[in-house]
């Protein structure tokens, strides 16, 4: 959850979808997405979650993302994902920004595909969109972020499945994590495996006590409830920020089971998909 104002809502839904569109035909004209793989889908792909140490310096979040990545690689992860707006919490950023092209290459020289989040600018439009890289470091997708919180971006409105080499992956950011409905949707769409880069921040009137560990339980329940509903897998990436109210959580759940997590460190966690469960589960709760 974001610690940003929001800003005034557009003058009218019309023109909201406008913008959005405008938005979205950019992004494709400037990266050409291409869906087309030789799609040999493993049984069981490594998936990373990245929970770092959220610094003010941009160039020094970049480096420990660099790190991340390669020390993924080293366990043969197929993804990394990284935390909301991972390079700077207030600041906004330009496709070209040398800082996304560092990410991009990184991912190439290290065959590996990555997820993360930041304010992305065009034409004076300000979206909060998670960036999709594939192993050659290009930009597969991205999603814009539907339900705001304290966010001063503008609200995105599509649900998207990204088809890649090891499986289908839907992506949401922080606060959609409470809105089942978008979860159900993609299961529909064939989502396998869901990434949420997340600043899970919670309001201090909500609790009278014990705020952290109560909203930890809270955190730890929707992904969870997330996975088991939709009988797939949920990937969370919180940051490691020294704040009394950010909630440091980051977990890759099962359907069934947290299969691993980090609590109030930095550290990478990393857990081996067996997709088959999902085929599994559907069988006997059908």
């Amino acid at each position: 959850m974001n610690s940003r104002n929001q800003a005034g809502e557009s003058s009218g839904e019309n023109a909201e979808s406008k913008k959005e569109h405008d938005f979205d035909e950019h992004l494709n004209k400037i990266f050409k997405p291409e869906f087309i793989f030789i799609f040999v889908k493993p049984k069981n792909p490594i998936i990373s979650v990245a929970q770092i140490k959220h610094l003010h310096s941009s160039r020094k979040n970049v480096n420990r993302m660099k790190y991340y990545i390669k020390k993924a690689k080293k366990l043969h992860s197929d993804i990394i994902c990284f935390h909301e707006s991972c390079f700077h919490s207030t600041k906004n950023f330009k496709l070209s920004h040398r800082y996304i092209e560092e990410i991009r290459e990184e991912c190439k020289k290290n065959s590996i595909w990555c997820i993360f989040s930041e304010d992305i600018e065009i034409k004076k439009k300000v979206y909060n969109v998670a960036l999709l890289i594939d192993r050659a470091g290009k930009i597969r997708g991205f999603y814009k972020k539907i339900h705001l919180s304290g966010d001063y971006t503008l609200a995105g409105k599509k649900i998207r499945v990204f088809k890649t080499d090891f499986a289908r992956i839907g992506i949401v950011i922080c606060w959609d994590l409470a809105f089942p409905e978008m979860f159900k949707r993609m299961k529909k769409s064939g989502a396998e495996i869901v990434f949420c880069p997340a600043q899970w921040w919670y309001e201090r009137g909500a609790h009278d006590k014990d705020r952290e560990k109560r909203e930890l339980s809270i955190l730890k329940s929707l992904v969870k409830a997330r996975a088991f509903e939709n009988l797939f897998f949920v990937a969370l990436c919180n940051p490691l920020i020294d704040s009394k109210q950010q909630i440091s959580y980051s977990a890759i759940s099962s359907p069934h089971r947290i299969l691993k997590e980090i609590f109030g460190k930095e550290g990478l966690i990393t857990a081996k998909i067996d997709l088959s469960e999902i085929t599994r589960s559907e069988k006997i709760y059908k």
